[in-house]
């Protein structure tokens, strides 16, 4: 019996890269998989709906069960759509794989508004609306007396949070979600629900088409040598966090190929304090002991 066994979940974004590894290893798992992609190009641009068929095809031929979805995880009836289908397909719905990006990279001085609101909308409000729907469903179950034992699993970059450039709108967003995972496990723990997210590296076309590392993220020259970047890496913590019985909750892990580390939120650290108001004056001198100058 899988780790997943019964379990029913949605990823997002798994038509192909680390998205298809999820949906790949949860069914795998046991899981029953709502594979959910509009195919669209790295941009956003486009609509090719044979993605999600394509990894639930593959799922179907290895034995396991599985559905393709191909609503727009950032439009408020898709993502009631798309809540409905796993319910009304297999019958429940315990987990939430929000995974669904994509990127247009430009230096802050040369961004458009419509490359900012893009990237965004897809990323931080196409966590959002998955997330309030499925959030909803699990409310509604708890207040009927059932037991709800569910996992949201979210996905933040190292690009939010801790910055790299070209990147501002990408990184804006992911720091969202980084903020957004833990006030899901304050507000939802009641009803049951878990919340964490991950800050993956690993080989897509993402990080294929990031600055710096597109030569990087490529597999390694000798035959046999582990493969950091090979994006099937980042699904077993991803399952792991699904699983009924995984405690964590509030958490953000940074996973690249066998590394799992966790990351330390925004924290306050060194202070400087008096019983009235400061000056201009005093604290140029005083903020020193904060700024390191």
């Amino acid at each position: 019996m899988g780790t997943l066994e019964g379990r029913v979940a949605i990823i997002t974004g798994a038509g192909r890269g680390i998205g298809r590894e999820h949906a790949l290893l949860f069914a795998k798992e046991g899981a029953k998989v709502v594979v959910n992609d509009r195919g669209g190009a790295l941009d956003g641009s486009g609509d090719d709906r044979s993605p999600a068929q394509q990894v639930v095809d593959e799922i179907r031929s290895a034995g396991g069960e599985a559905v393709a979805n191909t609503d727009d995880v950032a439009d408020w009836e898709g993502g009631q759509r798309l809540v409905n289908m796993a319910v009304e397909t297999f019958g429940d719905l315990h987990v939430l794989v929000n995974n669904a990006g994509i990127l247009r990279d430009r230096v802050i001085v040369n961004m458009t508004e419509e490359e900012w609101d893009a990237v965004i909308h897809v990323h931080l409000k196409g966590h959002f609306v998955p997330t309030r729907w499925a959030a909803a469903y699990w409310r509604e179950q708890s207040k009927a007396g059932k037991e709800v034992r569910a996992a949201i699993i979210n996905t933040s970059s190292t690009s939010g949070l801790l910055g790299n450039p070209g990147q501002a709108n990408y990184g804006a967003a992911k720091a969202g979600i980084g903020a957004m995972t833990i006030i899901e496990a304050q507000e939802l723990g009641r009803y049951g629900v878990r919340a964490n997210a991950i800050a993956p590296a690993a080989r897509t076309r993402m990080t294929e088409a990031t600055p710096g590392l597109s030569d990087v993220v490529q597999p390694p020259a000798e035959p046999g040598a582990f493969d950091v970047w090979d994006p099937a890496n980042i699904s077993p913590l991803v399952a792991y966090l699904a699983t009924e019985s995984c405690p964590a909750s509030g958490k953000v892990f940074f996973i690249q190929g066998g590394k799992v580390q966790l990351f330390q939120p925004w924290t306050l650290t060194t202070a400087i304090e008096r019983n009235e108001r400061w000056t201009v004056a005093e604290l140029a001198d005083e903020m020193k002991a904060l700024v390191g100058a």
